[in-house]
């Protein structure tokens, strides 16, 4: 969620940053509770990209604590838990006023955040929550500048295993206030900020997954995995059209190298069942974000989600692409036309192919014809339609036809 202009991008190479060492005020009230700190090494953070759902595309700042047991109830009564849908999280809005120690308490709408996180646990989920590094939220909530410790450990006490950090206010606040003419200076103090935020999570003593939301600018892929970060946003927010989503995937080609076990690229949340999209396109966002490497965080209204749309959404076939425990992301091999090709290695020797009509019309109106050499293969191959779940062979220069905005979805396991 972002709702301001963008900062011009710029690439710079970047050394480690420290964060300075704070003493976080002891927690207070009903709705802090202490934590003790671990010694022990945890295991890695996503070593697959997260799966979950988000309250922000759907309810956006009229969710509460009663929508999100209702959100957990829906993940595991639709199957979609089974399917690998694991966060609950919480976006913008939750937040209430600090108190005198600097404790931050949740609002009206969210009476016992603790209480909140037994009940999604309760149910086998695990629970998100949202913040920024600046004074306020981009709805003009509290955010955890000079909060930052005391924040991480508040989380970790309530049993938060995701944090959405949100760069919002801080453009104002801090980048702009202090270097309004710097830009290497302004990304300086973006890139403190999130370390600062990093390391109060790894002290935390808690696992928690940090996903840095600030939009893709000034290359976060290069820097974001040093300050633990586990998934960084590379484009400004996806919206529920085709021109949204596909201009994002356009955008996320050629990132492939950056994304692994534990450190991702994240296009943004899925608008699958969300606004006018066709099937198609349905289709065809779920499908380019496994093959991407992406997150998957659904947005859409649970209790009434159409059934086409919970089948495209619990596609084991799909989201073992994007699970793959390779973590390879996928990249563009060519495009001819209105037509584009993409391959994801995957584990055990696999390939997932991915064909795509980006235009308007059937291919059939200007025939594509599939170059297997151009993927580096001799064929024939025989692989699953992930789609239809048939079986099919691909052969060099095979005709395929897509209707508009659709896409053809292949597994081969032993790729020749």
């Amino acid at each position: 969620m972002r709702l301001y202009a963008p900062l011009s991008f710029a690439v710079l190479a970047l050394t480690a940053f420290t964060a300075a060492a704070q003493t976080a005020p002891k927690p207070s009230a009903s709705n802090a509770h202490p934590v003790k700190t671990r010694a022990t090494a945890s295991p890695i953070i996503a070593p697959t990209p997260p799966m979950g759902w988000n309250s922000w595309n759907f309810f956006a700042g009229k969710v509460t604590d009663k929508d999100i047991r209702a959100a957990a109830d829906q993940i595991v009564a639709t199957g979609m838990k089974d399917a690998g849908y694991i966060y609950v999280n919480i976006d913008d809005t939750w937040e209430g006023q600090r108190d005198a120690d600097g404790v931050l308490h949740t609002n009206d709408k969210f009476p016992d955040m603790k209480a909140l996180a037994d009940y999604v646990h309760s149910k086998g989920l695990k629970l998100g929550i949202y913040s920024g590094p600046g004074s306020k939220t981009c709805a003009g909530f509290a955010a955890s500048l000079d909060h930052e410790v005391q924040d991480a450990q508040l989380y970790a006490s309530w049993g938060i295993d995701y944090l959405k950090y949100d760069l919002c206010s801080f453009r104002k606040d801090v980048m702009a206030a202090k270097a309004p003419d710097d830009k290497a200076e302004q990304m300086r103090l973006m890139v403190a900020a999130y370390d600062k935020m990093g390391n109060a999570l790894k002290e935390s003593g808690r696992p928690i997954v940090y996903s840095l939301c600030q939009y893709g600018w000034d290359a976060p892929w290069e820097w974001a995995p040093a300050l633990g970060g586990n998934l960084w946003r590379t484009t400004d927010d996806v919206k529920a059209n085709w021109m949204s989503i596909y201009d994002i995937v356009n955008q996320n080609a050629g990132l492939a190298k950056y994304a692994g076990p534990g450190h991702w690229n994240d296009p943004d949340m899925l608008e699958v069942g969300n606004g006018r999209l066709t099937l198609a396109e349905n289709r065809s966002h779920f499908s380019m974000w496994a093959m991407l490497a992406a997150p998957l965080l659904a947005g859409n209204d649970l209790p009434n989600m159409k059934p086409e749309i919970k089948a495209i959404l619990t596609n084991k076939a799909v989201i073992a692409i994007d699970q793959d425990k390779l973590g390879r992301e996928g990249t563009r091999a060519y495009a001819d036309g209105e037509v584009e090709v993409w391959t994801r290695r995957l584990a055990g020797g696999a390939t997932a192919i991915a064909v795509l009509n980006v235009g308007s019309d059937r291919v059939a109106s200007h025939p594509f014809h599939l170059s297997l050499a151009k993927l580096g293969l001799k064929g024939p191959d025989k692989g699953k339609d992930l789609w239809t779940g048939q079986e099919v062979t691909l052969t060099d220069n095979q005709p395929i036809e897509l209707a508009s905005h659709d896409i053809l979805l292949v597994r081969i396991d032993a790729p020749k």
